[in-house]
Parts: structure tokens; sequence; C-alpha cells
């Protein structure tokens, strides 16, 4: 049996404004994507009303939904951003 990876996703600005919190913390089976956890998140946490395709960073750096993630990567939402 293979062990769940657990992942506390960071959120910034309003999503930490809906959230009422700097993280979630969500679980996923071993060989999940970064669709996965937004799977997850938007299950855990349907107040922060993600966009279909919000901004993911894994490790600090952006990625797809496609892209696997593993233990120990830190991922985290980046809300939109607006500004003239």
């Amino acid at each position: 049996m293979q062990t769940m990876l657990t992942f506390d996703v960071l959120l910034f600005a309003s999503y930490a404004d809906a959230a009422g919190s700097s993280s979630i913390r969500v679980t996923v089976p071993p060989g999940a994507a970064v669709q996965d956890v937004l799977d997850a998140v938007r299950v855990a946490a349907p107040a922060l009303s993600l966009p279909t395709r919000p901004l993911v960073a894994v490790n600090h750096r952006y990625a797809k939904a496609d892209v696997a993630v593993a233990a120990g990567d830190e991922l985290a939402l980046i809300p939109p951003v607006a500004g003239g």
C-alpha cells in the first residue's frame, strides 16, 4: 500500500483572506499531478472560488496542471494580480 501525499498548499493575498489562513492542507494519492492538488483544494476550501486555471507554483516555479507532484514539494496558489 502506497502512502498518500500531504501538502500544505501556500495561499497568498485574496486566497489567504478567503480561507482565513496562509495555507491549506490537502491529501492526494501517489502519482498525483498539480490538477489533483487543485481538485483537493477546491473540495477542502470552496470559499476560495478558484478560477478554472489558477496560477500554481511548484518549488518556486510556475507549473501546469499536468506536472507531477512529489513528497516534499512546495505548492503555492498565486491569485490574479491587477495594477497599472
